[in-house]
């Protein structure tokens, strides 16, 4: 009998039910739950793929948000995920009820390692992120022995800027080299020269592989991994960079096991073979995890820092009336004579305002890292099931017209009230809530101490015949275009 029916259904049948059992298995799969938050008209097995603008993901968030408000439901392939804009929500699933999303999800893309702190969760994630805390704090973050550090390290980039001679060149990678040197010296135990070729080629692969990652095949290798981990794209060089870059660190540990000496801690890395030593046979501390850990800092601490003070050089040759300013309040607090201190900032409320101003309108992290539903979760009355990944819009908040007077416009005076620096609970540059950035005191300096030792004895230029241009490279942040731009000596 079997073998009659088989006989008898022809091919075209068999692939008219196969195709009806296909698009209803990913109904059934992917329906939302009751009371889920709005969400777009979904096409079987690609989900909300048209709906997405891969050049700019915020121009498409946007457009959602204009349609179906502040809270909306979406998906790309098998990935679903909810987007939350505006203060209101943004403040209550990191703060209200950041407990519930504190976890991250796994993706595909291998640039975070779940074992590092970026990607990692539960009990892993909090004794790495105190531990880390703990022994920055150890070797001076927050304290004058981190400040001199940086001094030291502005230093080295005036002088380098001042080999320039005021003609035009590129600042990204003498920028990068400095801001990564402050990290190393807390992570690695030392900095590197601007012409040192080994280290120039991992601060290239750094960023290649930060700009890859706002590719389109990057971007749908983390929504369709079982198809496009055949397909050739920018997805396999991250995944060949990432695997140079864990090989690079794992060359630095096996440099400082050579000649460690377990009773005194030269950095973080020793700290850390420490606390491996300490707690042997611990899922805790191990080697793989100071691997991602150490790679997690660099990634962290040269990217985002180096991308806002490129951000910082355009925007004040673009605005030379603003920069004029923060060099006359520089003379009047600093003068010439000797570098610029943290304690200055004290003394210059304009300067810290365009420093704010320079991070709310590069706004580099303009979707925060996703955080997945630890379990289900009511958000505005909506239900939002445990597993479903969570992306926060802080371009929503630190663009938001009822926040800001002229969000669209540079303008340093939303920092300003009475003459006096004004700190605004909508300035989300290193988001809020347990696993807001955890470097936040370091960048902090690092922006004031670079940027005003740089506006101190230089005034920045388009070069003749060129206009420059705001437009980002989306990547894992949001970085300028490369640019040219002349450093003229004051």
């Amino acid at each position: 009998m079997l073998h009659f029916l088989w006989d008898s259904i022809s091919f075209h049948t068999l692939l008219i039910f196969l195709i009806v059992f296909l698009f209803v298995a990913d109904y059934m799969k992917n329906r939302n739950p009751k009371n889920f938050p709005p969400t777009p008209l979904r096409l079987p097995f690609v989900g909300h793929l048209y709906l997405m603008d891969f050049k700019d993901p915020r121009v498409g968030v946007k457009k959602l948000t204009e349609n179906y408000g502040d809270i909306f439901g979406s998906s790309m392939g098998s990935m679903k995920f909810v987007m939350v804009n505006g203060m209101r929500l943004v403040k209550e699933v990191l703060v209200n009820q950041g407990e519930n999303f504190l976890e991250r999800p796994e993706m595909p893309s291998e640039i975070f390692s779940k074992m590092g702190l970026i990607s990692s969760n539960g009990h892993l994630w909090k004794a790495q992120r105190r531990f880390t805390l703990s022994t920055l704090r150890n070797f001076g973050l927050g304290k004058r022995s981190v400040e001199e550090r940086i001094q030291e390290e502005c230093r080295f980039l005036v002088d380098a800027f001042k080999d320039e001679q005021g003609n035009p060149f590129d600042p990204q990678f003498t920028l990068t080299n400095a801001v990564s040197n402050v990290i190393c010296s807390l992570t690695l135990g030392n900095r590197f020269d601007y012409h040192d070729e080994d280290f120039q080629k991992l601060l290239k692969l750094m960023y290649e592989t930060t700009a890859l990652n706002g590719t389109i095949t990057a971007q749908l290798y983390n929504s369709f991994p079982s198809i496009m981990k055949f397909l050739p794209g920018a997805h396999q060089t991250i995944s060949k960079n990432s695997k140079l870059l864990k090989s690079y660190m794992q060359e630095q540990i096996n440099k400082h096991k050579e000649d460690w000496n377990p009773s005194e801690s030269r950095d973080y890395i020793d700290s850390y073979l420490q606390e491996i030593a300490k707690d042997k046979g611990s899922d805790t501390f191990r080697e793989e995890h100071l691997v991602a850990c150490t790679l997690d800092l660099m990634f962290a601490g040269t990217e985002t820092t180096s991308s806002t003070l490129r951000w910082a050089l355009l925007f004040m040759a673009l605005h030379p009336e603003i920069q004029a300013r923060v060099q006359a309040e520089i003379d009047a607090v600093i003068g010439q004579a000797r570098q610029p201190v943290l304690e200055d900032r004290n003394n210059m409320p304009y300067t810290n305002a365009v420093i704010h101003e320079v991070q709310r309108k590069a706004n580099i992290v303009p979707l925060s890292m996703p955080r997945v539903a630890a379990k289900d979760t009511i958000v505005d009355g909506f239900f939002i099931p445990k597993g479903t990944m969570l992306l926060t819009n802080i371009t929503s908040v630190m663009f938001d017209k009822n926040e800001w007077e002229s969000p669209n416009t540079f303008n340093p005076g939303h920092f300003l009230k009475d003459g006096k620096f004004w700190r605004r609970e909508s300035f989300l540059a290193f988001s809020i809530g347990k696993r807001a950035c955890l470097g936040e005191v370091l960048a902090r300096s690092e922006l004031f101490l670079f940027f005003t030792s740089l506006l101190q004895k230089f005034t920045f230029q388009a070069p003749p015949d060129t206009t420059l241009s705001l437009q980002p490279l989306m990547g894992i942040t949001m970085a300028p275009q490369p640019y040219k731009i002349c450093a003229v000596p004051r």
